[in-house]
């Protein structure tokens, strides 16, 4: 599971919010990946930065020669401290670099990170349709554990979305 050799994983700087932001708008208005409707501002995004100062949710960015081709983060899957290592993942990559392994340097990492933070259960919320980040997540070890029939609906048509789990074990972080 390796990455363009160009490829650089980093932790994300609010100077690649912008990208960010670009990258995940155009899933907006393009794609399924997102349910969202509307694109993000410049301020919603910097208030989604903000919630994600805590070290516990981690953002990454992969950048190449061009700049910022891609990002991913862990955000809790609820706010009850019961949850707290249980995370989601979440990964958005700009269309132009897809396919170009990004995907599987971003969860690579994604993951290691998870692992020395102490995070028990990462979850991935993946539109059914959306085949290729299933059999990315699939390819680190993802279970299928779900599908919510009829979710969202977005471009005048109902979608599912498939719940995908990773346990990564017990550790004394996470007890």
């Amino acid at each position: 599971m390796t990455a363009p050799a160009a490829l650089k994983i980093r932790h994300a700087t609010e100077a690649d919010l912008e990208a960010i932001n670009r990258i995940y708008n155009d899933e907006i208005e393009h794609g399924t990946a997102t349910w969202d409707l509307e694109p993000w501002t410049a301020e919603r995004r910097r208030a989604w930065w903000a919630e994600h100062s805590d070290p516990l949710q981690p953002v990454i960015v992969a950048e190449d020669g061009t700049g910022v081709v891609g990002f991913a983060y862990l955000t809790l899957m609820s706010q009850k401290a019961g949850w707290r290592f249980t995370l989601e993942d979440t990964i958005y990559i700009d269309e132009r670099c897809r396919g170009q392994g990004v995907g599987v340097a971003l969860l690579g990492a994604l993951l290691e990170g998870a692992r020395a933070i102490g995070v028990r259960l990462v979850v991935a919320s993946i539109t059914s349709t959306n085949e290729a980040s299933i059999r990315l997540h699939q390819r680190f070890g993802f279970e299928v554990v779900g599908t919510l029939r009829n979710a969202g609906y977005k471009f005048g048509r109902w979608m599912d979305t498939t719940y995908m789990q990773l346990d990564l074990g017990s550790s004394e972080r996470n007890r």
